[in-house]
């Protein structure tokens, strides 16, 4: 999730460093918060694998300020991410969301609703929160009203989002 959220900003413009992690964070902080010990050593392994570089300009209080900058080959591989998302940027929810600010990078018209038909397709199967006796349980048969709550809540979700992505993709 981290390293796509760096890609994605990054493809948009150049960043300095608090200003992506600030815009990371807006992203995925309710999440789990970014901090400058997995942003900092994300940074490093990206411009390894020569995805980005780091350029060092004046900054405002007269300090030196690196601006990060993608490479041909990060964008490259921003969008091949986009048009390959694995299994879990489609079936959790965080990374996929993560996943879909940045989707429309991609140029592909076809290949943006082949990624928002594999979302739908997750959500269309059917969910499974509890069980007795190797049966789904609905949400009438749970005594819990915390149980019970739990499903209502990830029905109307999972509702609104399969009803989004069925307008998106004209079906």
């Amino acid at each position: 999730m981290l390293t796509l959220a760096i890609l994605g900003f990054l493809y948009e413009q150049p960043l300095h460093g608090y200003e992506l992690k600030d815009r990371i964070q807006s992203l995925t902080g309710h999440v789990k918060a970014v901090s400058d010990g997995a942003l900092y050593p994300a940074l490093t392994r990206l411009e390894t694998a020569g995805l980005l570089t780091k350029h060092t300009g004046p900054g405002a209080a007269g300090a030196p300020r690196q601006t990060l900058s993608l490479t041909e080959a990060g964008r490259a591989e921003l969008l091949r991410r986009l048009r390959e998302p694995t299994q879990s940027e489609i079936s959790d929810r965080n990374k996929y969301f993560t996943l879909l600010a940045f989707l429309r990078h991609l140029p592909d018209k076809a290949e943006r609703d082949a990624v928002l038909q594999r979302r739908l397709d997750f959500l269309d199967a059917p969910a499974r929160f509890f069980s007795a006796d190797g049966k789904t349980m609905r949400s009438s048969d749970l005594v819990d009203p915390y149980r019970r709550g739990m499903i209502e809540i990830a029905k109307a979700t999972r509702d609104a989002e399969r009803a989004w992505l069925r307008a998106e993709l004209g079906s």
